[in-house]
């Protein structure tokens, strides 16, 4: 019987179970999948000397976090890379604003949409550095983040207080508005703020887009050599040599719950594993509560509030295998890791508003990913491993386009997508389908059958909008790890702070399961005390 099991190989879960076998637990972790990673895998499926990311990509919040610093990956093999310059979003009519680690580069791409823009993006990098250090341990420590909050709020007030607050909480359209005049500055905030579910009118877009910004600023937006896969490989290395296991092809069907507590998990094949002290929970919120835990062990209040959890879009993705670089019209997009597709920020607000009514979008806002940019080992030299994804309605009413989709992602449904998509890129690359030796197409249904957590295609284990964020998530709560079934955490991106590849909700979980131990274990020699005492008093 293992101390700890944990349900999921993704990068939540294998961050939790390094951080309990770091504790000295011995931890069994089971994945339904063939493989671990969960959305963190890469194959040769496009192409065999192509190496393709199957999910995500890029890692800024890895990079910046201090969860997977601390577990030092580096040690088990694990190496970074960019591309030249951090991301682009060109505009048809020549011009491309760039993101650049150097910040005086992204001043004058900045500053060449409009004088004194670069200035402005210049003092919301200063209003950042003030910040950073808070920031970054607010984000990734447990909610509510008494010191780290405590020490943030001293360096908010030190940047500006309410007015800054005010700004956290802006539209990232109206931010854009109020702080530059050109449109540079405004398409790097509005389009980072689109890589979650926030449209350019959403309360709180603002904050998050220059969060995304800032951190692609200062950490960049970093690969792993060889693939997304080496970031898994790397975790499982590192829990194997500290005596952890991870058995593949082990679906859970149930937490077993007895006594008021979890005391195991039940799999698909019948087996039973029990778990001495803890069972976390790398799974989406709603699987969790509405499937793995009988209703009978839940309040009335949980799944209540559980009808009203709210899926981040569904997303729609496209592999290539192209034969040369991209043949960009804006030369600056050439040298980025990831190219932002959208006609302005009015094109960012259209397609949101289509998402809204339950609409395919006619013209998607494309994350484009040049891989082998960004890392050279990832296809044969002048060539590109590439991908693209766009967002879709989870309940599709209509198409906006002149295909009919009607969110069946049947095979025509899927074919005629990827063309949207690839007409999209054609529109700033003008021969681009000249270039495809092979595409893979991954539509919402496909997405969730190779990653369970990806509902519907959903990314993000929930909307990052904030009526679901902080206290809100993944119900209004305390926005802690601990569930109403003792012994049983929830460790997974449906968990504060939520989606990004950082590792903070499995570190929050594991640190919140050794917590009730310790308090366990001090509350039975408290009780052991006091007896000793009660018997020499008779």
């Amino acid at each position: 019987m293992a101390d700890a099991v944990v349900i999921g190989a993704g990068p939540n879960g294998l961050v939790a179970a390094n951080l309990l076998a770091d504790a000295g637990w011995s931890v069994e972790v089971l994945e339904a999948q063939d493989e671990p990673g969960g959305a963190v895998r890469h194959d040769h499926g496009v192409d065999p000397e192509f190496s393709s990311d199957l999910f995500s990509a890029f890692y800024p919040l890895a990079a910046a976090s201090p969860v997977l610093a601390g577990l030092r990956l580096e040690k088990e093999g694990l190496d970074w890379t960019h591309a030249p310059k951090v991301l682009a979003h060109p505009l048809r009519d020549g011009r491309c604003a760039v993101l650049s680690r150097d910040v005086e580069e992204t001043v004058a791409s900045v500053e060449a949409f409009a004088p004194g823009d670069g200035a402005a993006w210049k003092e919301l990098h200063e209003v950042w550095e003030t910040l950073r250090p808070g920031v970054v341990d607010a984000l990734f420590t447990p909610f509510p983040p008494v010191r780290a909050g405590a020490r943030l709020a001293l360096r908010l007030r030190a940047a500006g207080g309410l007015r800054l607050a005010r700004t956290m909480v802006l539209p990232v359209r109206r931010l854009g508005e109020e702080e530059f005049r050109g449109k540079g500055g405004r398409l790097l905030l509005a389009g980072n703020a689109l890589h979650a579910d926030l449209a350019p009118e959403a309360a709180g877009s603002g904050g998050f887009g220059w969060l995304m910004s800032m951190l692609a600023q200062t950490y960049g937006f970093p690969v792993p050599v060889g693939g997304a896969g080496a970031l898994t490989a790397a975790l499982v290395r590192r829990l194997t040599r500290r005596g952890g296991t991870v058995r593949c092809g082990e679906r859970v069907t149930e937490v077993v719950v007895r006594g008021g507590r979890a005391v195991g998990v039940r799999t698909a094949s019948g087996g039973a594993v029990r778990a001495r002290r803890a069972v976390l929970a790398d799974v989406s919120a709603p699987a969790l509560y509405g499937s793995l835990v009988a209703e009978e062990h839940l309040p009335a209040r949980t799944l209540a509030d559980l009808r009203r959890f709210q899926w981040d879009f569904a997303t729609f993705k496209v592999d290539w295998a192209l034969n040369s670089p991209v043949p960009w019209s804006c030369p600056e997009a050439a040298r980025a890791g990831t190219v932002h597709l959208a006609e302005g920020v009015d094109g960012l607000t259209r397609f949101a508003a289509q998402i809204a009514m339950g609409r395919v979008p006619d013209e998607p806002f494309v994350l484009f990913g040049q891989m082998t940019t960004a890392d050279p080992s990832r296809s044969p030299r002048g060539t590109e491993s590439a991908w693209a994804y766009t967002h879709v309605p989870h309940r599709v009413r209509g198409d906006a386009g002149e295909d009919g989709l009607t969110g069946s992602w049947d095979a025509r449904e899927q074919e005629a997508m990827a063309d949207r998509v690839e007409a999209q890129v054609e529109r700033y690359a003008p021969g681009f389908r000249g270039l495809v030796r092979a595409r893979r197409v991954l539509a919402p249904p496909t997405l969730e059958s190779m990653d369970a957590n990806l509902h519907g295609g959903a990314i993000n284990s929930g909307t990052t909008a904030l009526h679901q964020q902080l206290f809100f998530r993944p119900t209004p709560g305390t926005g802690r790890p601990e569930t109403p079934v003792p012994g049983l955490f929830l460790a997974s991106a449906s968990a504060h702070p939520g989606g990004g590849v950082h590792g903070a909700p499995g570190a929050n979980a594991a640190r919140a399961a050794l917590r009730r131990q310790r308090t366990a274990a001090l509350s039975r020699l408290q009780r052991t005390l006091t007896q000793r005492d009660r018997k020499g008093e008779r």
